[in-house]
């Protein structure tokens, strides 16, 4: 079946009674979707360059990573997967380890992360694999293919913005494909779980009941 048809079915979650937090903090997982491209330089030699996914804010003209609350019936990991879904439409390999855990406070009311507006938020690396032409969230969101020094520019949140220079001391010292294979497995989230670093202890499906959509 075309992938653009079954993402037409899927619905991106929203409310919170699933959501999980720590000390009141509301934990919030993302990550920073990438790909290697190749261009050509003013030798026109071909070097290969790395370029980073951003996805606009419904209502807003900046740009954001994927991102959004990880919640009780998910992983870090998986949550980080299903945001790259939602809001993105790609799926790819996820690093083991995130870049980072970050505590920041919400900028607005309608974001507020918990009463007191507080997030921890944890960021991983995803060397896209698929980018799909439908997704659940693209009606409120567009997506942008970036090199690096543009997405410091677009990049909305300093949270954010410390991420990506996690990411990009990430580049500068290389990525081994190796180890990425390593530590981290395709994350099929249109099958029926999503695996990094071998079997989770709790799975995630896809296709969940709907009282989680509420």
């Amino acid at each position: 079946m075309d992938s653009s048809v079954i993402m037409s079915s899927i619905v991106a979650r929203t409310g919170r009674h699933l959501q999980r937090y720590d000390n009141n903090l509301r934990l919030v997982s993302g990550c920073i979707p990438y790909r290697l491209v190749k261009i050509k330089d003013q030798h026109n030699d071909k070097e290969n360059k790395i370029e980073v996914l951003m996805v606009s804010s419904p209502n807003r003209d900046d740009m954001v990573f994927p991102k959004g609350g990880w919640e009780s019936d998910e992983t870090v990991e998986e949550a980080a997967c299903r945001e790259a879904l939602e809001e993105a439409g790609v799926r790819g390999l996820l690093k083991g380890k995130p870049l980072g855990v970050w505590e920041f406070r919400s900028k607005s009311r309608q974001e507020a992360c918990s009463e007191e507006g507080g997030c921890k938020g944890y960021m991983f690396a995803l060397e896209v694999t698929e980018e799909l032409q439908a997704w659940p969230e693209q009606g409120n969101r567009s997506r942008k293919w970036v090199v690096i020094e543009e997405a410091f520019v677009l990049c909305r949140y300093e949270w954010m913005q410390s991420a990506l220079r996690e990411f990009e001391r990430m580049v500068e010292n290389g990525i081994d494909e190796e180890q990425q294979k390593q530590e981290g497995d395709d994350c099929q989230l249109m099958s029926t779980n999503c695996h990094v670093n071998g079997p989770m202890t709790n799975s995630y499906g896809i296709m969940l009941p709907a009282s989680i959509f509420l």
